[in-house]
């Protein structure tokens, strides 16, 4: 593949954007051509010949941006190979297994015939925002639990059926 590929999120407090730039990075490391971009601003997809699309886990849904996106370009995003990715969990679980994507991103990975999906543990941070998120720091249960060698490793995979 020769031409550009969309790395697109939902993100309330930026640890979605930090996995995605992390794959733009590895996808461009392997000679290809990425843009990233919030999903909230992503006009059209039809300049783009593969799409990752990628959104925060809140309460067992992808952020609102992330689903907004894949609902409106959809026609656009059956057209062009699309992997998801999610991340959320605050604890190690996400290292440890495999972790399947929520009900309604499944439903979006069968109707696009998604080529891949992974679930990523979160990040909350002290300086998180929103009143569930400071009660979820006050309770102990914030930390950092991305693991960017799994990241890179699955953003490689991309890489490697993109240039087949």
């Amino acid at each position: 593949m020769t031409g550009t590929v969309l790395v697109t999120y939902g993100t309330k407090n930026g640890s979605t954007a930090h996995i995605a730039e992390s794959i733009a990075g590895t996808l461009r490391e392997h000679g290809l051509t990425v843009e990233t971009m919030r999903a909230s601003s992503v006009p059209f997809v039809t300049r783009y010949d593969a799409v990752v699309v990628g959104g925060g886990l809140y309460a067992g849904r992808w952020h609102k941006d992330a689903r907004t996106f894949v609902r409106r370009h959809r026609h656009d995003l059956a057209q062009r190979p699309v992997w998801f990715f999610s991340s959320g969990p605050l604890d190690a679980s996400a290292s440890e297994r495999d972790i399947p994507p929520v009900r309604g991103v499944r439903r979006a990975m069968q109707e696009l015939h998604a080529r891949g999906h992974a679930t990523f543990g979160g990040c909350l941070d002290d300086d998180a925002d929103g009143w569930l998120a400071r009660r979820i720091l006050h309770s102990g249960s914030g930390g950092d639990f991305r693991d960017f060698e799994a990241v890179t490793a699955w953003a490689a995979a991309i890489a490697a059926e993109l240039k087949n």
